[in-house]
């Protein structure tokens, strides 16, 4: 199929086969040819001027013109070509300084010249391009932020994480990529089913997804207080499976005809109309068979989501999960405070928000609730540099913020005879070592 990049269209066919990191050029047609490496002539920057203050951009410094460029490039001239033809026909060039006649190069070819490289993904890569194209899409989270959220989190291969994102399946995407394919993962996830567009985009292996597990969060309290209804799903899945069956009944008695009068009918007519009924009834077998094929997918998948819903419960129930990352579109105050009840004693958590409100509300909740130690919240700050020789600087424009991160590690949290409803913990006495040490100081 037609891929369309940067304004820019070919087909993949060509690339496979090659290695990540190939540099390919599109020719006509589309068509990508894996580019050879040629050295680059410096003769046109050995002229160059000192300053750049007598240079007056009116647009009359180009000779060749649009239909000119364009005529050039349907002639099939290589945009190598179209770049040296324009520096040759450009009155200002030699006029321009060294660092000035770089950047003209450099535009002119990001601008003509059709040269593809096919890496592989990364987080790195998606979390940038995402953050750069549809920052809405994963909450403005921005790639340094992400990379403090997995070192926070302390993902490694073995883990036993939970994740609850609504930023595409970048951060799912990302905890996958750290653990390697080891240990379990269970996504948490809100509506009819989990999002992982950005998930799908990181082309991992399909053993990476064996130990993928999901669980709504619509079921989680009843899971907590130790009444979850499977019952229900089971119930409202049956309801959709004799609502569609009775959908098809309909179906098949509109499609029956009505009871006519007797008419004199001829014998070829008469023939005619047993071969016409002969293939209603080939027509209506067919239906049947389909009918029956897609109610069986169903009970398939059906009996599939049943099936990874309990083991996804029976995971949650242990209640030692190696660590939390939370980065939603929701409040993140009620869904840690749930979300810790299924997390280890002695576990990191972190929680992403865009906003610093909901976190120092979420800050002042923890510390009430307790259970938790280490408890910071933090915000990251990115500047990007421009390393080039002889102007290397800070870049002009910069991201004005990356969002807020609350971190903690958990502790044991001693509870009275408490309810699945009520959060008050008690208050926890001071060593006895300690007690011991006070009391034995003279008066």
């Amino acid at each position: 199929r037609k891929i369309i990049f940067e304004k820019q269209w070919f087909y993949l066919d060509n690339a496979i086969g090659h290695i990540y990191g190939t540099t390919f050029e599109v020719t006509s047609g589309g068509n990508l040819q894996p580019k050879q490496e040629v050295e680059e002539t410096t003769t046109e920057a050995k002229e160059a001027g000192t300053d750049n203050r007598n240079i007056v951009d009116d647009g009359k410094s180009q000779k060749l013109t649009h239909d000119d460029i364009k005529a050039l490039k349907d002639k099939g001239i290589k945009g190598q070509e179209i770049v040296q033809q324009l520096i040759e026909n450009s009155t200002t060039f030699r006029d321009k300084t060294e660092f000035a006649q770089d950047k003209y190069i450099k535009k002119k070819k990001k601008k003509y010249e059709a040269i593809i490289t096919i890496v592989k993904p990364s987080t790195r890569i998606l979390s940038t391009m995402y953050y750069a194209r549809e920052p809405g899409k994963i909450n403005h989270l921005r790639y340094d932020t992400l990379a403090q959220m997995l070192t926070l989190g302390n993902i490694h291969a073995g883990n036993k994480m939970i994740v609850m994102e609504t930023c595409a399946g970048l951060v799912l995407g990302a905890v996958m990529e750290r653990m390697g394919g080891y240990g379990s993962i269970i996504q948490m996830y809100p509506g009819g089913g989990p999002v992982r567009a950005a998930t799908s985009c990181f082309g991992f292996p399909k053993a990476f997804f064996d130990n993928l597990h999901e669980f709504p969060l619509s079921q989680v309290q009843n899971l907590l207080c130790g009444t979850l209804r499977a019952e229900a799903e089971e119930s409202a899945l049956l309801q959709e499976e004799s609502n569609g069956l009775s959908e098809e009944k309909q179906q098949e008695t509109e499609e029956e005809p009505a009871a006519e009068a007797p008419m004199e009918i001829s014998p070829a007519e008469e023939q005619d109309a047993v071969d016409i009924a002969a293939g209603d009834v080939e027509c209506k077998e067919n239906k049947e068979k389909e009918n029956k094929d897609n109610v069986r997918e169903k009970q398939i998948k059906q009996w599939e989501r049943r099936k990874k819903l309990k083991e996804a419960a029976a995971l949650l129930r242990e209640k030692n999960a190696d660590g939390l990352i939370v980065a939603s579109k929701f409040h993140p105050t009620p869904l840690l405070l749930s979300l810790l009840e299924f997390v280890a004693p002695s576990r990191p958590f972190v929680v992403y928000c865009q906003y610093k409100e909901p976190l120092l509300e979420c800050y002042t909740k923890l510390r009430e609730r307790g259970g938790v130690i280490n408890l910071k919240l933090s915000e990251s700050w990115l500047r990007n540099y421009q390393v080039l020789p002889d102007r290397s600087h800070p870049k002009l424009t910069m991201s004005g913020g990356g969002g807020y991160l609350l971190s903690g590690i958990t502790v044991l949290l001693e509870r009275g005879s408490a309810d699945c409803s009520n959060s008050e913990a008690l208050k926890v006495e001071e060593p006895s070592s300690k007690r011991c040490k006070l009391q034995d100081l003279p008066c």
